[in-house]
């Protein structure tokens, strides 16, 4: 009989010990993955530029789990302001493991609506922020030799939709941009991965899940028949930043009912 390491029979997808900032953390699917990560053990930062609204939802995550919760408003999009977010996690906690790019902001328009600065300024948020912050906290995680980079990209990078050419273009960069972080970090103890959400009934999209119509297509063309549930989102994080990943890399995590397989 082969002999068995007792590490085998640790806890699995724990994060005891393991720091982490999920940006856009303050509601939505960032929410959710903030609170699944606290719930296994992180310490978590969430940020959004909205001190107050990001202030409750620390406290809403921290009463759900127990764990230790921190605010850190500041906006993606500034560099500047990003560095100096790494710079006071790594002051307070002594490390980053863990940075969930999940910020991104929609223009959903024909690309013959956009002005070129419109365009910059989505691509500025959705792809250079979490390019210019991934860098960043890179570099930091490099010199400990471990580290999660998670981008959250859309279906969008994978599938396109009429009138939404920006929004498409900016995450399947992001997409191109996690594959070759996986490439360039790899052998510093950094993998990179990314997770492409479907439709979820978040927030954001509750008009379209009060829409009878457009309810009628998701049970059509999602073959679960449903929107996401946002706390379904939670468990593809915490795999993706556990050590039960940690030969999972360059890989983009699809959860979308299966919406982007069917014919």
């Amino acid at each position: 009989m082969p002999s068995v390491s007792h590490s085998t029979f640790r806890p699995a997808f724990r994060l005891e010990g393991r720091v982490a900032l999920v940006t856009g953390g303050s509601r939505g699917l960032g929410f959710e993955m903030a609170r699944a990560l606290a719930g296994a053990g992180a310490r978590v930062v969430i940020n959004s530029r909205r001190a107050a609204p990001l202030n409750a939802a620390a406290e809403a995550i921290a009463a759900a789990t127990g764990a230790q919760v921190s605010a850190l408003p500041f906006d993606v999009s500034d560099i500047a302001a990003g560095r100096d977010a790494l710079a006071e996690i790594e002051a307070r906690f002594g490390r980053l493991d863990i940075l969930i790019n999940n910020v991104g902001a929609r223009d959903r328009r024909p690309l013959k609506d956009f002005l070129p600065e419109e365009a910059a300024a989505l691509i500025a948020t959705d792809l250079i922020a979490p390019m210019m912050l991934a860098r960043e906290a890179a570099e930091r995680m490099a010199a400990r030799g471990h580290g999660r980079l998670i981008a959250v990209t859309s279906i969008a990078g994978h599938v396109a939709n009429r009138h939404d050419p920006v929004y498409t273009a900016a995450k399947a960069g992001l997409t191109g941009l996690m594959r070759s972080l996986a490439v360039d970090y790899a052998r510093s103890g950094i993998t990179s991965n990314a997770i492409a959400p479907g439709m979820f009934a978040t927030e954001t999209n509750e008009s379209l899940v009060n829409d009878a119509a457009f309810s009628s297509f998701v049970d059509v063309r999602v073959p679960v028949g449903r929107w996401g549930r946002p706390h379904e989102i939670g468990p593809a994080a915490v795999f993706l930043a556990s050590d039960e990943a940690s030969f999972v890399n360059g890989h983009v995590l699809v959860v979308d009912g299966g919406q982007t397989i069917r014919m």
